[in-house]
């Protein structure tokens, strides 16, 4: 892979889910240092004991660095607040740029239950934040972006996609340290997002908008930093968040997006191919 020139976000309006935390937070830190118009969706608008983050706390870091950005509490799960979510963002910024599908159903006791205890309604649960958002962010915006001369829709994978470029796939894994994933919701609904990615590509090409899939890989979130306290989670190989924000960063703003649009993509490993580096104030979070 070579390494393209990456043009000015400057003015440019990106949806980010997930933002209140980890990848999602760093990633809506990382794009409004470039200019772009953030708009941060999470549930949690207010500091959580049970969780760290909030919407409010990355809005404020934003604000800080001298960034616009809107906060709209967002269950992914419901239809309405995803509606809203669009609604807003053209409301207070007049359309969309890109779309950033990072957030995903990663909490509760799913993580590492039997498959055979594994409750129906928390199988669709998955399914309905992991795809189903996506899908249905997807389909309110493409018309927006497509009106707007195009766009770049980015979704996060995980592991259990085809991004090692291998014959065959490596076998899962069934633990990292003692912390079990054994979780087939999330990884069944990543793997149909991935699919999606796929197939929906030459049609949104046609539309100048690209759909990339990245996987993040292992990252040093504060949900990871719980588990490796509680349940003993390995981490030993993870990245910081910088790297896949950098990334999401290149893929947003790289000048041929039609190089990447459909496939996915390893952020770690990607990085390094290309000679991406961290800036030095995206080194300092």
């Amino acid at each position: 892979m070579e390494r393209q020139r990456e043009l000015d976000l400057t003015g440019k309006v990106a949806i980010i889910t997930g933002a209140s935390r980890g990848v999602g937070r760093q990633a809506a830190i990382d794009f409004a240092r470039r200019g772009a118009k953030v708009v941060l969706a999470a549930r949690t608008v207010d500091p959580d004991d049970s969780l760290p983050g909030s919407l409010g706390e990355a809005m404020r870091q934003i604000e800080a660095l001298g960034g616009e950005a809107l906060a709209v509490q967002t269950d992914l799960a419901e239809e309405d607040d995803l509606k809203a979510l669009v609604r807003a963002t053209v409301e207070r910024f007049g359309g969309v740029d890109i779309l950033i599908n990072n957030a995903a159903a990663t909490t509760g006791d799913i993580w590492g239950k039997p498959f055979l205890e594994l409750t129906r309604a928390e199988w669709l649960y998955q399914f309905a934040v992991n795809t189903h958002a996506p899908f249905t962010l997807t389909q309110l915006v493409v018309p927006i972006m497509e009106q707007r001369g195009g766009g770049r829709i980015i979704n996060l994978s995980t592991g259990s996609g085809e991004v090692f470029r291998q014959a065959e796939e490596p076998p899962k894994l069934d633990a990292v340290g003692g912390f079990s994933l054994a979780v087939p919701g999330y990884y069944s609904s990543k793997r149909a997002l991935d699919r999606f990615g796929n197939c929906m590509a030459a049609e949104f090409h046609a539309k100048g908008i690209a759909i990339i899939g990245m996987h993040p890989g292992l990252v040093s979130t504060e949900l990871v930093a719980i588990r490796v306290k509680e349940r003993g989670l390995d981490d030993s190989v993870a990245v910081p968040m910088t790297v896949p924000s950098r990334m999401l960063v290149y893929f947003a703003a790289c000048e041929n997006p039609w190089d990447y649009t459909g496939r996915l993509f390893w952020a770690e490993r990607e990085m390094a191919a290309m000679g991406i580096e961290l800036d030095v104030a995206e080194g300092s979070e």
